[in-house]
């Protein structure tokens, strides 16, 4: 098991994230729900890009704390637990802001 695999993922997941939500997203889609969709499943798509051009075809597997997976499933699936507090605080923050 090497954790240093995973950790470099989840990080690169975690960048991804941050700059999304906290830079991109606010000046360009603000609270419509829409744009922010189609926005994220781009920076989904380029997390899984990255990943898959450094393990596609590699036989590495990553450890999702019960199963081993590979890299796909672990990139999406951290992408999309990491995202969802992201994500909430964005739509409570501009929610709140609007009002």
């Amino acid at each position: 098991m090497n954790f240093d695999v995973e950790l470099a993922v989840v990080l690169l997941n975690i960048v991804i994230i941050f700059v999304a939500y906290f830079s991109v997203y606010p000046k360009v889609a603000g609270l419509n729900m829409n744009k922010v969709a189609w926005l994220d499943t781009l920076a989904s798509c380029l997390a899984l890009v990255i990943v898959g051009y450094k393990y596609w075809g590699t036989g590495q597997t990553f450890n999702l704390l019960i199963i081993e997976v590979n890299w796909f499933w672990f990139t999406l699936l951290s992408y999309a637990l990491l995202e969802i507090p992201v994500a909430l605080f964005y739509f409570r923050k501009l929610f709140f802001k609007q009002r």
